[in-house]
Formats: C-alpha cells, sequence, structure tokens
C-alpha cells in the first residue's frame, strides 16, 4: 500500500465490510446478495494500490481478475462491478444494494468519531497535494457535509442527526477562522493609515488649490459638492460630508463594515483638511488648472482607494442602482456626471464646463494609475495546433515568459491542443511569420 492512504487503509476498507453487513440486516438483504455486498465492500477501494484518481475502475478491473477463481459467476462479477462503481463522487445509487454501500462507505460522518477519521482523511489528502491548508480542509468539509445524504432509511435514522451537528460545528469553526483571518495586522492598519492620510491631502490641494478657486468641478458626489458650494456659497467641507453619508451608509450593507468605516474617516478627515487649507489660486491657467487639478485629485482618490475605502460616494450610488436596473456601473455614473456637467455649463459657462470635463478625464486616469500601476499589460489566449512552433517564436524570438495548459476539443474529436498564456506591455508580435 502506498504511504500516503493513511485514510483509505484495510482498516476503512474492514470498517465498511462490517457497516455493509450491519445495514443489510437491518434493510433485510440476506443470502447472495449479502454476499455480493460483501465482496462489492471488500474490493471497493482496492483501486488506490494502483492509482489514486479514478480508483473505482481499477478496483473493478481486480474484480474481474480475482473473483472468478473463486467460483463468481459473470453475472455476479458484474453486479460486485456495478456496487463498487456507484460509489463514485458524487454516488447516485439506483437500488438497495447500492444504497447500502454507498452509506456503508460514508457512515463515519455521522458518528462521534468523526473528527478522527477526518484528521486521517486529511493527512492523506495534504501528502497527495489535494489539500495545502488547514483552512482549505475545512472549506472542503463544510462543501462536503452539505450536500452528502445517506440513502437507506437506516443510515438516516442513526447518522443523520449527528452529522448535521457536526457540519454546524465546522461552520462555526470556518466562520471564527475568517473572522481571525480577516483581523488586519498592526503594519497593515498603518500602511492604511499613511494612504488614507496621504490621499486626503492630495485631493485637499487639489480643491483648495486649483477647483474652487477657478470654480472648476469634478465629477460624483465632490463635482456636486462644489456646484452646490458655488450656487448656495455653504461651506464646502459640511457638503461634501453631508452628501456622502446616505453612500457610507448605503456602503456598510453592500460592501461592508471595513469599508464604510475607512470611507468614513476619509471622507471626514477631507472636510477637515478643506477646513484648514487656504483657498489659495496657485494657477490662473485653464488648462493646467483642469490638467494639474485632476492630476492631485485622481492621485488622492487613488491612494484612498489602494488602502480599500473611497473619496466619492458615487461608486456606492452605481452599485445600488445597478441592482434596480439594466444599466451598467459604468453608465451610471456617465449619466449622473452628464448632469452634472450640463448644470455647470448652464449656470457657469460652457467654457468652465468642458474644462471640468477634462479635469475629470485627468483624474480618471490618474486613478487607474495609481491603482492599477502606470504600465499595463495585455494578456493573449493562443489556441493552436502549431503550439510547438508558436511557444518557440515567444520564447526564443521574442524572450517572452508563457504558461501552458493543456486543452482538448469540447464537442469534436480531436488531438489535445496546448493553450499558451502570455503576457507583455509592448507590442507582443512584431512578426511570427
Amino acid at each position: 500500500m502506498p504511504s500516503y492512504l493513511t485514510y483509505h487503509d484495510t482498516g476503512h476498507t474492514k470498517n465498511v465490510i462490517e457497516t455493509a453487513e450491519h445495514l443489510a440486516m437491518a434493510e433485510n438483504i440476506s443470502g447472495d446478495d449479502l454476499v455480493l455486498l460483501k465482496t462489492a465492500a471488500l474490493f471497493h477501494d482496492a483501486g488506490y494500490m494502483q492509482i489514486y484518481k479514478g480508483h473505482e475502475d481499477i478496483s473493478c478491473k481486480m474484480a474481474k481478475k480475482y473473483l472468478p477463481d473463486y467460483g463468481y459467476s459473470s453475472d455476479q462479477v458484474e453486479t460486485v462491478c456495478r456496487l463498487i462503481l456507484a460509489t463514485r463522487w458524487p454516488t447516485k445509487p439506483t437500488d438497495l444494494l447500492e444504497k447500502i454501500l454507498c452509506d456503508a462507505d460514508m457512515y463515519y460522518l455521522g458518528t462521534e468519531h468523526y473528527s478522527f477519521y477526518a484528521d486521517k482523511l486529511y493527512l492523506e489528502l495534504k501528502n497527495n497535494g489535494s489539500v495545502k491548508t488547514k483552512l482549505d480542509w475545512l472549506l472542503r468539509q463544510v462543501e462536503f457535509l452539505s450536500v452528502h445524504q445517506y440513502h437507506t432509511q437506516t443510515a438516516l435514522r442513526d447518522r443523520e442527526a449527528q452529522k448535521q451537528r457536526d457540519l454546524q460545528q465546522l461552520k462555526l469553526k470556518l466562520e471564527s477562522s475568517f473572522s481571525t483571518s480577516d483581523k488586519m495586522k498592526p503594519a497593515e492598519i498603518l500602511q492604511d493609515v499613511l494612504l488614507i492620510l496621504t490621499g486626503v491631502l492630495f485631493a485637499g490641494c487639489s480643491l483648495k488649490g486649483f477647483l474652487v478657486p477657478n470654480h472648476f468641478f469634478d465629477g460624483g458626489i465632490t463635482g456636486i459638492s462644489l456646484l452646490v458650494h458655488e450656487l448656495y456659497k455653504f461651506n464646502l467641507a459640511i457638503v461634501i460630508i453631508l452628501l456622502n453619508l446616505p453612500f457610507i451608509l448605503v456602503s456598510y450593507f453592500t460592501v461592508g463594515r471595513r469599508f464604510a468605516l475607512w470611507t468614513l474617516i476619509s471622507i471626514i478627515l477631507l472636510g477637515i483638511c478643506l477646513t484648514l487649507l487656504p483657498e489659495i489660486a496657485l494657477t490662473s491657467d485653464k488648462l493646467l488648472i483642469s490638467m494639474f487639478g485632476g492630476v492631485f485629485l485622481g492621485i488622492g482618490v487613488g491612494l484612498i482607494m489602494r488602502a480599500g475605502a473611497a473619496l466619492d460616494g458615487i461608486e456606492v450610488l452605481a452599485l445600488y442602482t445597478l441592482k434596480r436596473t439594466s444599466f451598467t456601473i459604468s453608465e451610471i455614473i456617465l449619466g449622473i456626471n452628464v448632469l452634472i456637467f450640463a448644470v455647470a455649463a448652464f449656470k457657469f459657462g460652457i467654457d468652465s464646463a468642458l474644462y471640468s470635463i477634462l479635469t475629470y478625464f485627468s483624474a480618471t486616469r490618474c486613478i487607474d494609475y495609481v491603482v492599477e500601476g502606470i504600465q499595463a499589460h495585455t494578456g493573449v489566449t493562443i489556441i493552436s495546433g502549431k503550439s510547438e512552433l508558436i511557444k518557440y517564436k515567444l520564447v526564443n524570438d521574442l524572450g517572452r515568459g508563457i504558461t501552458v495548459y493543456k486543452g482538448e476539443r469540447g464537442f469534436l474529436p480531436g488531438n489535445l491542443k496546448s493553450v499558451l498564456i502570455v503576457t507583455s506591455s509592448l507590442r507582443l508580435f512584431p512578426d511570427l511569420n
């Protein structure tokens, strides 16, 4: 036996044979049917001696090889093979014998010894690379117990209740693991705080040094706040905080508590920054105002997004509206901003509105650069019967790193094809002839 078989060992096979006999007696199975059931239990995991995945087929071949020497007829051997193959997951037994063997194979699930056998199975799966961590194994257990079902009345009566109790305990343990893993380390908190403070400072300088003194606008809730400030002379800091509060509340339920908390802190800090910073026009050149006002604002918003928060409730509003309309988030944000710039054009002139659109464009591009990086990469998937030639050209002529997957046709016959994945920030294929 392979040394990594810590669960599917001879002890497991003996337990399945004994359990199958116990269930058979309770379900009134006897005679030749009982003999065939116990024989299938004896052989059902024998294939593990040769292969792990698809062992049921090997077990069936072993049964066909050895059973005739012990007086089993061809029909009886076929019955044994049918029972063995019925244990393949997900199980779909069609008669009582198949149901009994499937239940006997998983009878440990509803016993007080579940943890003992689960630990043995975890060690086996970890040794063969199927499971990497305890958390991964915990997820696998919850998923498996959630979909598993016993098929015989005896197993349902004796094991289902305890299995459900074990499932609830595993779910609680899983929730505890996630809540523990979600806790941020002090260094991560400090990093997020520094990002937020820097982002708020950049955004404040953009508003007080470029946009507000020159009556320029932006998109989103910030743009609405600037409009309200210009039209009614309300305090900009208070307007920004008040207009964002409803969306912060919505984000608490739609996005998460941490996001809402960090966003609230960011908005309040921006209000404080706007209150403390003096309003000084750094330049009167409209092109410079629109460009650098957008750049500074985009850097600020991007840094705060890197910290897992937001400086504008427009994205939350778009997400909330998305669930109730057929529009995409981009379309919703675009529609809101069109209204903002239309009002700006009507009240302050077409020039001001057009320059404000340029400011918004500059800000969005800077957000992309800060969040995703300055250099964009293109990913290419190549499926070809001439994959070896393409691989040679990519690696040797172009000097690109590649990843190769094996694929096959979905409905038509054909040989396996190589699927090549390659990324590049440059023009990828100047010449592959």
